[in-house]
């Protein structure tokens, strides 16, 4: 039978290259795979419009779920990342028992991941993508793309890692030194996992040493000693510990 509607549905795009086929006389199974086949090569806008014209015809039947995905997934390869948004967090609040509703929800956060800025600019979809792949995994955890999903959490934390390591630095540079510590300290505490706290770890350090701050910087060398022991600036940092130990010792 699929053989037979394929064979069908590729002698009327045959006859009909030049313009759309006749879809009243489809039915909606026949409807949904013209629309997918418009889809996958690659004419997202008829495709588009006739998984509009299905969501409105066959509202409540077996297709609409799949229209539903579909018409979401055709605004994603389209690069409308906000729509596809949209239309898929439709599908997941309308019809929470469809089988698309997992895809559907990775989707969705992807969605808002391709629109994640670079970390200059305001975060807000970076911080729609983190939620919405957070649910991804906390509602499907044994879903395969669990592991890609926890990967491009961290990648998009690193953007908020990166905008306040980079704000300590102009505030170092400007001498607003304590200013500057508030912000190493954020990314150290905040973003641990990333790049960045190793490296906003050991600036904090200069400059509590810089502030005399000894008590806080002993604390801080121990504890950046142990977490991470196998770094290039360990030794500098004992060698450190050991003058300011003495230091408080005279």
């Amino acid at each position: 039978m699929k053989k037979i509607l394929i064979i069908f549905l590729s002698a009327i795009l045959l006859w009909n290259c030049s313009s759309s086929i006749d879809t009243t006389t489809l039915t909606a199974e026949q409807h949904l795979e013209y629309a997918k086949n418009l889809m996958t090569d690659g004419d997202y806008e008829e495709a588009i419009r006739e998984f509009h014209s299905i969501l409105l015809q066959y509202t409540g039947s077996a297709v609409n779920d799949d229209a539903q995905y579909f018409l979401a997934f055709t605004y994603f390869k389209r690069e409308q990342y906000l729509l596809s948004a949209y239309e898929f967090s439709k599908l997941i609040r309308d019809t929470p028992a469809s089988e698309f509703v997992q895809d559907a929800q990775y989707m969705l956060a992807e969605s808002y991941y391709e629109l994640s800025p670079v970390y200059q600019l305001e975060q807000s979809y970076s911080k729609k993508a983190i939620e919405e792949f957070q649910a991804f995994i906390e509602f499907f955890p044994t879903h395969p793309k669990v592991p890609e999903a926890e990967k491009k959490i961290a990648e998009l934390y690193g953007k908020y890692a990166e905008k306040e390591y980079n704000a300590a630095r102009i505030y170092e540079r400007m001498e607003y030194y304590n200013a500057a510590i508030q912000y190493y300290e954020n990314v150290k505490n905040t973003y641990f996992d990333s790049k960045f706290a190793p490296l906003a770890h050991y600036k904090l350090i200069e400059l509590l040493i810089l502030k005399e701050r000894k008590d806080e910087a002993l604390r801080n060398i121990a504890e950046y000693i142990k977490k991470y022991p196998n770094d290039e600036r360990v030794a500098e940092l004992q060698e450190l510990n050991i003058e300011l130990e003495k230091k408080a010792n005279g």
